[in-house]
């Protein structure tokens, strides 16, 4: 009697199974130079192009920022004309101090806030950029307390987002 041997497809080699695995053995595990250079190349363009949009984000939300700070200091203000009836003292008459010196609240500065006139009736606000924003196409930021908005370069529509 003869014995039956039952064979499994996965133990036949095809002929194109054969040439498969023999490619497969004779290549080393790895990249190529090519490759790589392909690869960096590709990253080097889309960095090239993403990294100045993405500065340009970065300005535009730490303007963004100061503008907010600036506004947030006139209501601190406004709110202290209510009880005391002028902007530099409060009502025990001490002198008022800003809540916010810098931008951002916390962290390294990218604006100096001051007050450049502190009369009794009125006020103006200051945002100097420094740090990171120091050249700032906008430059400094004034307001005061007639909400009059304004900046040392640029204009008021570009840089305070009218």
């Amino acid at each position: 009697m003869r014995a039956h041997k039952i064979e499994s497809h996965a133990d036949r080699v095809t002929p194109a199974r054969f040439t498969m695995l023999a490619i497969l053995k004779r290549q080393p595990a790895g990249f190529t130079l090519v490759e790589l250079m392909v690869t960096v190349a590709i990253i080097g363009i889309i960095s090239a192009i993403a990294y100045p949009s993405y500065t340009q984000y970065v300005l535009r939300a730490n303007r963004a920022e100061v503008r907010a700070i600036l506004l947030e200091t006139i209501q601190f203000l406004e709110q202290n004309y209510t009880t005391a009836n002028r902007y530099d003292l409060d009502s025990a008459g001490n002198a008022i101090v800003l809540p916010y010196a810098t931008s951002p609240k916390a962290g390294t500065a990218k604006y100096n806030i001051t007050e450049t006139s502190g009369a009794a009736q009125t006020f103006a606000l200051s945002a100097a950029p420094t740090g990171v924003m120091t050249g700032d196409a906008c430059g400094t930021y004034t307001l005061d307390n007639t909400g009059a908005q304004g900046n040392s370069a640029g204009t008021i529509a570009e840089c305070w987002g009218k």
